[in-house]
C-alpha cells in the first residue's frame, strides 16, 4: 500500500554530486536507480536529454513519447514515470534550486524559460541536428568537469548548463518574459508560487488578492491578459492536478484524498472533480490505471 508518492532530494544520489548538481550518462543512471522508474517527485530540477531508446514517460498525467533527440525538463515538485521498450541513453542533470544562485544576480532567472513553466506540454522538446550536435558537446563537458577536481570547475559546468538552456530556448522560442511589463510578470509569478504554496488551504482569488495587496479585479485582469485564463481558474487547476496525482500513484480513498486538499464534505470534492473533469474521481482513477 503506497500512502505517499517519494519524494528525492540530490543528496539521494551518491555518484558524481557536487554543490547541488548531479550528472550522469543515462543509460547508466536508469540500470542503477530502476527504482525511479516508477511514479516519484523530486525537490530539484531535473533534465533528460536522451540519444538512444524509446518507449514513454508520464509527467503530471500527460504522457510523452520517448525517442532519440527529445530532450524534457522538469521542475521541484512534479510527479514523473518511465516505461522504456529499448533500452535508453543520453544525459541526465539534476540540480538543487539554488545551484545558480552564487552566479546569478537574478533569482527567478531560470523562470524566464517556458520549459521550467510547469507545463507539460512545454516541457519535452524535440531538438534539431545542429542544435543536436552543440548539446551533446556542452552534456561530454560536463560529464568532463564531474571526474576531474579543477579551480572553478563548478562556475565552468553552471555556464555549459546555461548555454545548454539557452540553445533549446533559442530553437523553440523567447524565454518567457522577454517582453512587456516585468512588473506584470512578477507579479504573476507571485501568484503562481502562493497558489503552489497555499492551494490546499485558500480556493479563492480573493484571498490570493489580499497576499498580493491588490484587488480580486486587478488579479484576475492579470491572468487573463498573460495566461488567457482567469485566477480561479489557476487555482482550481492545481488542485485538480493533485487530486490526479493522489489518484493515480497512491493507494488512498476518495474520502481520504478530499480530507488532504481540505473539502470538508466528500461529495462536494466529488462534484467539484466531476465539474471540471467531466468524470468522478474513481471513473478517473480506473481509466488511468488499467
Amino acid at each position: 500500500m503506497r500512502y505517499n508518492i517519494p519524494v528525492y532530494d540530490i543528496n539521494t544520489f551518491e555518484e558524481y554530486k557536487n554543490q547541488g548538481i548531479f550528472v550522469s550518462r543515462f543509460g547508466y543512471y536508469s540500470k542503477n536507480h530502476k527504482h525511479l522508474h516508477t511514479a516519484h517527485r523530486h525537490s530539484f530540477y531535473h533534465l533528460v536529454y536522451f540519444t538512444k531508446g524509446s518507449g514513454k514517460q508520464h509527467i503530471d498525467f500527460k504522457r510523452f513519447e520517448v525517442k532519440p533527440g527529445l530532450i524534457y525538463f522538469m521542475i521541484p515538485g512534479q510527479v514523473h514515470s518511465w516505461d522504456f521498450e529499448t533500452e535508453p541513453d543520453g544525459y541526465i542533470i539534476n540540480f538543487s534550486k539554488d545551484y545558480f544562485s552564487s552566479m546569478l544576480l537574478n533569482p527567478a532567472y531560470l523562470d524566464h524559460f517556458s520549459f521550467f513553466s510547469g507545463i507539460p506540454e512545454r516541457q519535452v522538446l524535440e531538438i534539431d541536428g545542429d542544435t543536436a550536435q552543440k548539446l551533446n558537446y556542452l552534456f561530454e563537458q560536463i560529464l568532463k568537469e564531474g571526474i576531474v577536481q579543477q579551480q572553478f570547475e563548478d562556475d565552468l559546468v553552471r555556464t555549459l548548463l546555461l548555454q545548454i538552456f539557452i540553445y533549446v530556448s533559442r530553437t523553440h522560442e523567447k524565454p518567457a518574459g522577454q517582453s512587456g511589463n516585468s512588473y506584470s510578470h512578477t507579479l504573476l509569478k507571485n501568484f503562481l508560487a502562493l497558489i503552489e504554496s497555499n492551494y490546499v488551504q485558500l480556493k479563492f482569488p480573493k484571498q490570493y488578492a489580499e497576499l498580493l495587496y491588490i484587488t480580486p479585479n486587478h488579479l484576475n485582469a492579470l491572468c487573463n491578459d498573460l495566461l488567457g485564463k482567469a485566477a480561479g481558474e489557476l487555482i482550481r487547476e492545481r488542485i485538480i492536478l493533485e487530486a490526479k496525482r493522489l489518484l493515480i500513484n497512491l493507494d488512498l480513498s476518495v474520502s481520504e484524498i478530499s480530507e488532504r486538499l481540505n473539502f470538508n464534505d466528500q461529495s462536494y470534492f466529488i462534484k467539484f472533480f466531476k465539474k471540471y473533469e467531466e468524470t468522478t474521481p474513481d471513473k478517473f482513477r480506473k481509466q488511468n490505471t488499467q
